[in-house]
């Protein structure tokens, strides 16, 4: 029986053919402890009637979803790491478990993270420790309360087992993750493709691709550069989303950007405590290759890889052309986001942008706080600078400019985000709220934090 009259299951993804995916099994776990369950995520996808246990049946153990995949799919991708070519990846501890269509009519993939190990794991186990789930539920939480674009932390089961890792103290708690998005193919899934020269199914992904995730885009007379063209506008909004949000993602890979420009696979994140371009989240990133100014012009490097890709499909010219009007889709998606996250009025492209430059350089030279620089001026209001934790900051010359920005562009209707201070979370925040987890199963921090970043969304 389906879950609800609302539920409307998928196998699309079959529909590419077997050269995209081996069928795996989930591993078989001691425990199933549900820790997180995205209610808001599961009622428009017809999944919010479940029972705990039938939720835990479906996303802990993987008894499959009714009408979708019989058998989880492991899929095959390539990938440049830190611009290394790779031909040894896949999903290596997870599986795309299901796919269904939202309210809205669009397709979702459940897929997962820490369930067992596939022909792709080499010599990992497959498995995700708790904290490492805990960690992906706060980035996606507190990047979609901040208007970024990112996949949705669906549920969390604590299974039981006890980890080794490098870079926790081990033995360490042991989870399986569902995340839901709307694609799993990545730029690294075309890469695959064309290093193994299977033009055919080259073609049938951008076919597929167009169908599934526009439909309403006429294929045109080149599907490639059609799709090409809406890839390349989607991973723009996605670079403008992270830098307006302080977000720094640390492993921009090939393999972890999706042709639908949504955020997803989370490791070293981190969030700006100061405007730092040079800022990183990785420490094994020893050159800086993706620190936080650099990330625009990576996605940028990324979307030149996928190019190369559809080199039988499309003119080269053509190809490179798309590829120069990067900037024209960047910077007007950048001014965008910022404005949504300050609450302000927009004037003109370019003026806009040189406010934001004069924002950027009174931040930087003053130290001030990322998000409490945009928390005290929501709206272009001077509502909370006055009481602000650094408020002696906005005394500084160096703030005139970007005062004089901020009343030209001021919005009195603007809602302003809720408490006392912004709902930020840098790297110790984090450990702060693992730490009683871990201790004592206290979870109590970590809700409050959740409560406090959900409400902090303005829309």
């Amino acid at each position: 029986m389906p879950p609800s009259a609302a539920y409307r299951p998928s196998r699309s993804h079959e529909t590419l053919g077997p050269e995209f995916f081996d069928p795996v099994q989930a591993a078989v776990f001691p425990q199933h402890i549900l820790r997180w369950r995205n209610q808001r995520a599961a009622e428009p996808l017809g999944l919010g009637t479940l029972s705990e246990a039938e939720w835990i049946d479906h996303f802990g153990r993987f008894t499959p979803l009714p009408g979708s995949f019989p058998q989880p799919l492991a899929l095959r991708y390539h990938g440049h790491q830190f611009r290394h070519y790779n031909p040894d990846l896949g999903d290596g501890r997870g599986f795309l478990f299901a796919q269904l269509y939202g309210a809205d009519g669009r397709l979702f993939d459940l897929g997962t993270k820490g369930s067992g190990q596939t022909p792709y794991s080499r010599a990992g186990d497959g498995r995700l420790t708790l904290k490492g789930g805990v960690r992906e539920i706060l980035a996606t939480e507190l990047l979609e309360a901040r208007g970024v674009t990112t996949s949705k932390s669906f549920s969390l089961i604590e299974t039981g087992e006890a980890l080794h890792r490098g870079d926790e103290p081990s033995p360490t708690r042991s989870s399986v993750l569902v995340r839901l998005c709307h694609s799993h193919i990545r730029i690294g899934t075309f890469q695959r493709l064309a290093y193994h020269g299977q033009t055919d199914a080259l073609g049938r992904l951008i076919d597929y691709a167009l169908a599934t995730y526009w439909p309403t885009v006429a294929p045109g007379p080149t599907p490639a550069l059609t799709l090409f063209a809406e890839v390349m506008a989607a991973v723009a909004k996605l670079g403008a989303e992270w830098m307006a949000a302080g977000f720094v993602h640390g492993v921009l890979n090939t393999d972890n950007i999706n042709i639908t420009g949504e955020s997803f696979d989370y490791g070293p994140w981190r969030f700006l405590k100061q405007y730092d371009p040079r800022f990183t989240a990785a420490y094994f990133d020893q050159t800086g290759l993706y620190a936080y100014g650099r990330q625009p012009t990576t996605l940028l490097w990324n979307l030149e890889r996928l190019a190369e890709c559809l080199l039988d499909f499309a003119p080269e010219a053509a190809l490179v052309a798309q590829l120069e009007t990067y900037q024209t889709l960047f910077r007007p998606a950048l001014r965008d986001a910022w404005f949504r996250r300050l609450g302000l009025v927009p004037i003109e492209l370019e003026a806009d942008l040189s406010f934001l430059s004069t924002l950027y350089q009174f931040m930087f030279d003053s130290g001030a706080g990322f998000e409490q620089t945009i928390f005290d001026w929501v709206g272009g209001r001077a509502d909370r600078a006055a009481a602000s934790p650094q408020a002696e900051l906005y005394e500084r010359p160096d703030f005139r400019l970007v005062r004089a920005g901020l009343d030209a562009r001021a919005n009195p209707a603007a809602v302003l985000p809720p408490g006392d201070r912004p709902a930020d979370l840098p790297i110790e925040d984090v450990e702060a709220l693992w730490a009683p987890i871990a201790q004592a199963d206290d979870w109590s921090r970590f809700e409050a934090k959740i409560a406090a970043i959900q409400a902090s969304a303005r829309g």
